[in-house]
């Protein structure tokens, strides 16, 4: 019996229509209809990864394994060991038994060697396992933030030589969060404070007071960072009054992406 060609089995697979001829075959051919289920459940395995987001590329390492992989499967052929091929060369007919009519013979009624379609099927089966893989890792790592502001923080007449950056970032859940860094020379007495100033200067924020040269400060929800463009830091007194001092080592305005 003829077979479906391995290649229009896999385009079935993926949901290229039957023909009719093709139908008829499938249902009379438990070969073909072994060999297309099980290249519906590969397409079916690589169909269940797209709603594992964005994947990232494997290393090179692993594609360099699975064109190995496929190509020692299309590959491997059996080999007559030397005193096999002597001896097949001696053999006369009549040492092999014969075939009654009507009967298949093993090689016929074994499922035929199809090289194209194991082939085909290691490839799907190995991107799928990548996929998978890839997708639960991209599922499982922590979310990302991105940046998306930042300032040149420059000093004011009264501490000369300072300076400073500021960044804002923002997760996937919407916090933001700015992160100062100053280079300025030692504070006396009191303490540092960060601030999210509007451009007119009309209205202000506190972040919270800054410990060392580095610190990273949660921006309040009802706070609009386009309104509040200017990061300040200043140097606050130990009185006891929570208003700006008036005392500002840096500023700088920040810029969005």
């Amino acid at each position: 019996m003829s077979h479906l060609d391995p290649e229009r089995l896999a385009l079935v697979a993926i949901g290229e229509p039957v023909a009719p001829d093709e139908e008829h075959h499938l249902e009379t051919c438990d070969v073909c209809t072994l060999d297309l289920a099980e290249l519906e459940h590969t397409v079916a395995v690589g169909k269940s990864t797209v709603s594992l987001g964005d994947l990232e590329a494997p290393p090179e390492r692993v594609w360099d394994r699975i064109l190995h992989e496929v190509r020692g499967g299309g590959e491997a052929v059996a080999e007559l060991a030397p005193d096999d091929a002597a001896d097949s060369a001696t053999r006369t007919p009549a040492a092999t038994a014969p075939v009654a009519a009507g009967t298949q013979t093993d090689a016929s009624s074994r499922r035929r060697p199809r090289p194209l379609l194991r082939t085909l099927l290691t490839l799907a089966a190995g991107m799928a396992v990548i996929f998978v893989g890839f997708g639960a890792w991209n599922l499982l790592r922590p979310p990302e933030s991105i940046e998306i502001a930042s300032a040149t923080l420059a000093a004011f007449p009264e501490h000369p030589g300072a300076e400073g950056q500021a960044f804002v970032t923002e997760d996937p859940d919407g916090e933001r969060t700015v992160t100062v860094r100053l280079d300025a020379s030692e504070e006396g007495d009191g303490f540092r404070e960060v601030w999210l100033i509007t451009a007119d200067a009309t209205a202000i924020v506190s972040l919270g007071e800054l410990e060392g040269d580095e610190g990273t400060f949660v921006v309040p929800d009802d706070v609009d960072l386009r309104d509040y463009v200017l990061v300040d830091i200043s140097q606050e007194p130990l009185d006891g009054d929570p208003t700006h001092s008036g005392d500002s080592i840096v500023r700088g305005e920040l810029g969005f992406s």
